[in-house]
């Protein structure tokens, strides 16, 4: 088998984040390969525009009911299991949710699964999301609807992995999160970063950087009131759900950046980390891209000291690590950091080991050595 043919499976493209980056990489690394998806939103989403993208029929639904597809994770298990890939030897699923269930549908092929983690709502963090899903006015109705339908999707999602031929986890955390509930093993590969998209400032400012989605567990609040309450500067990127709850404990020291589309532009932030006194991260991710896109940007990390960040940060080398979701807690790690010489050009090359030509390089070797399996 010369040139076997490829195919990436994503769970949805509708907005830039970590997931979608991850997606790029493994179109650069098989530039052949056509893109599946639930649902595509081309106007939001420029940088595939001139992809290969093929949606599953939920893109045929009306607007509204498309804009709401995370509603409905039901309809996403049968719209990927009903994909066609019987032309492909390698199926690369990119997955936090649904893209793992697509179907091998002939002898020989391979489906390897680089996976973001096991579905967070009904696995690590089921009991979380049940107190606090992220919609707002309509939690009540969602968390009816997660106590009804998660225990069968729970099952699928598990019968799923067991059809998986290799899984790549994106962190120790997550390797460890494949092994508790699917009991399948996995390599670690850490997902891509661009270090050249940065320029650390040798001289660096005098304000800290918040940045993410605006939801409940990525816990920017905590950023924000602590750097009220020391009356530092803190600059906010993004947007999201509990954007308008983080202006109004916001003080004066605090300021708020959206684009067009209400998230953070890519040029707006790099130029503010290039810059940035330091990157405050206060949720536990199960990666979390920006940290490593911080240290690119010479920006020491003050990190909660779980999950992704404990293959990232180096307490009192790269950033401060602390152990509680707590205004105190990040309080005192400001703290700690403002005692700290951190020498931007060292924090950079402790990012050079997430550059994005290491994914692409392993993430071939991967598949190359599924290949020679095969034959």
């Amino acid at each position: 088998m010369n040139s076997p043919k490829v195919a990436i499976i994503t769970d949805w493209l509708t907005n830039m984040g970590g997931a979608e980056l991850v997606t790029l990489a493994l179109h650069d690394a098989f530039p052949d390969a056509p893109i599946f998806t639930s649902v595509f939103y081309p106007e939001s989403m420029p940088r595939f525009s001139n992809l290969d993208v093929r949606t599953t029929y939920l893109q045929n639904l009306p607007k509204l009911l498309r804009k709401l597809h995370k509603f409905f994770p039901i309809l996403r298990v049968r719209a990927f299991k009903k994909l066609d890939l019987s032309e492909f030897d390698i199926i690369i699923s990119n997955s936090s949710a649904e893209a793992k269930q697509v179907q091998k549908t002939r002898p020989g092929q391979i489906h390897i699964c680089y996976c973001l983690t096991p579905i967070r709502y009904y696995w690590s963090h089921y009991d979380e999301y049940l107190r606090d899903p992220g919609f707002g006015r309509l939690n009540q109705i969602v968390r009816l609807i997660m106590k009804l339908m998660v225990p069968s999707l729970k099952k699928a999602d598990y019968d799923a992995s067991q059809k998986i031929d290799k899984f790549i986890a994106i962190s120790t955390e997550v390797q460890n999160r494949i092994k508790k509930y699917y009991n399948k093993p996995s390599t670690v590969i850490y997902p891509p970063v661009d270090v050249d998209r940065f320029t650390p400032s040798r001289e660096r400012g005098d304000y800290y950087v918040a940045l993410g989605r605006q939801v409940p567990y990525k816990r920017i609040d905590l950023a924000v009131r602590a750097a009220t309450k020391l009356g530092i500067k803190l600059e906010v990127y993004g947007n999201g759900s509990e954007h308008q709850s983080l202006i109004d404990v916001a003080g004066p020291t605090i300021q708020f950046f959206t684009d067009r589309f209400g998230n953070a532009s890519d040029e707006a932030v790099t130029e503010a980390l290039n810059s940035a006194k330091g990157y405050i991260f206060p949720a536990e991710e199960d990666f979390g891209i920006v940290q490593v896109e911080a240290l690119a940007a010479g920006a020491p990390v003050l990190a909660y000291n779980v999950g992704g960040a404990l293959d990232i940060v180096q307490d009192g080398e790269s950033g401060v690590l602390f152990n509680k979701q707590t205004v105190e807690s990040v309080i005192e790690a400001i703290k700690r950091a403002e005692k700290i010489t951190f020498l931007p050009g060292t924090l950079r090359r402790k990012a050079k080991r997430f550059d994005k030509s290491l994914f692409i390089t392993k993430i071939q070797k991967i598949v190359l050595d599924n290949i020679k399996y095969l034959n």
